[in-house]
């Protein structure tokens, strides 16, 4: 019995793409959005230059200048996912476990800047790992990986009637 490469190619196709529609859409979606984090400050706030170039700020000191905003609901080190230090900018980024970027002078921790981040919401959704880790592994990477078939066949696809049309011309000058 001989199979047919083209039937079960398609094959392929059909039920590659209906598992995998739901997961490679929200990449997509969340995807587009994460190459116009930059773009949008709806998603990341834009980045403040100052003149500062030196600074002789203790951690202390910062994390008592973010605890005075009330939005980033900050009692302690705790509360902070990271620091972002920008030395060429002149800024320090306080970002927040809930979502919160504090933007500080880098000489004086005067607050230059207070808004919500939501890239890093964003790239937990990309990723898969917002609706659960074992999501991230059993849903998102097989849908990837699904995707790469889909691609690889969809290429053979593409090119089979091309390779079709340079085969016939040699087989009719055999004859």
């Amino acid at each position: 019995m001989k199979i047919k490469w083209n039937r079960v190619n398609r094959k392929i196709h059909y039920w590659g793409a209906i598992t995998c529609a739901l997961p490679i859409l929200i990449v997509l979606i969340s995807g587009v959005l994460l190459l116009l984090k930059k773009e949008i400050d709806w998603i990341q706030p834009p980045t403040v230059k100052t003149d500062s170039r030196t600074s002789h700020l203790e951690f202390e000191q910062i994390l008592a200048v973010a605890k005075t905003v009330k939005q980033a609901d900050i009692t302690g080190w705790h509360d902070i996912k990271r620091l972002d230090i920008r030395p060429n900018k002149g800024v320090i980024k306080v970002q927040t476990e809930n979502q919160w970027e504090i933007q500080l002078d880098y000489a004086t921790a005067e607050i230059l800047h207070v808004a919500y981040r939501r890239s890093d919401f964003i790239e937990t959704i990309h990723d898969g790992s917002f609706f659960h880790d074992v999501a991230k592994l059993a849903v998102f990477l097989p849908a990837a990986i699904i995707l790469l078939v889909l691609w690889i066949t969809g290429i053979y696809l593409f090119l089979l009637p091309y390779l079709v049309k340079r085969k016939s011309p040699k087989q009719s000058l055999k004859n």
